[in-house]
């Protein structure tokens, strides 16, 4: 009970100032039509509804399950299973993240279908597979996460100098790599990443258990980038 009222309240502060914002707008500049202005406060209702279920979802299931795979996964005493089990997982949880699909319906929107929303969502989905199973790679390795992620910005901006990237892909690329960070994948990549850093990461895995989001984020910007090379 005492995590239920914690996740409660949590969400409660968390969309009050916004809430209030618009509330205070409403009534001193915007004056929204009656009925939209029903609409947000019922958005409001579901969207806090909506978030306490996810969160006490997440402590509930995702974290633990998380957390147990990764400590399970060396256990097999395989590198190549261990990092298998990265990528997968961190393709899934990808597909299965609402800020990725919120930003695939966008650009599909304003592209008039001309970069189609599946091809977005799994091409954002195989960057963060690819960069999670670096991020073991740097966890069985030990190899200091100052140079992978100096070497993987480093290869987006070389990129971004090339005259094949187009423009407009730029913009979508970076913000690929900010929906990643989104509710679904994070908690799972974190307890994903804390479990397997648990069994490999020694005196060291306090430290080689974070870094991975940062670090994984870059495999969204590059592989749009790269799917903007394709489509240009």
């Amino acid at each position: 009970m005492q995590s239920v009222r914690e996740t409660v309240s949590e969400v409660i502060f968390a969309i009050l100032p916004i809430t209030i914002a618009v509330i205070i707008l409403q009534v001193t500049v915007i004056w929204l039509p009656l009925a939209s202005f029903l609409q947000f406060l019922i958005g409001v209702v579901f969207v806090t509804l909506g978030l306490i279920l996810f969160l006490l979802g997440v402590h509930i299931g995702l974290l633990p399950i998380g957390e147990m795979i990764g400590s399970a996964t060396p256990k097999s005493g395989k590198v190549w299973f261990v990092l298998l089990v990265a990528f997968l997982l961190g393709f899934a949880v990808t597909v299965a993240e609402p800020d990725v699909r919120v930003l695939a319906n966008y650009v599909d929107t304003v592209s008039d279908g001309s970069i189609p929303r599946s091809i977005l969502v799994y091409t954002v989905a195989l960057g963060l597979g690819i960069f999670l199973v670096l991020a073991m790679v740097r966890i069985i390795y030990s190899v200091p996460i100052t140079w992978m992620l100096a070497g993987g910005y480093g290869l987006i901006f070389l990129m971004l100098a090339l005259p094949q990237t187009p423009a407009e892909f730029v913009p979508i690329s970076f913000d690929a790599g900010g929906v990643t960070t989104g509710p679904m994948a994070v908690p799972f990549i974190l307890a994903f990443g804390i479990g397997v850093a648990s069994v490999l990461g020694g005196k060291t895995a306090s430290n080689d258990g974070f870094g991975l989001v940062a670090l994984a984020s870059i495999g969204p910007v590059l592989a749009v980038i790269i799917l903007g090379i394709v489509f240009g």
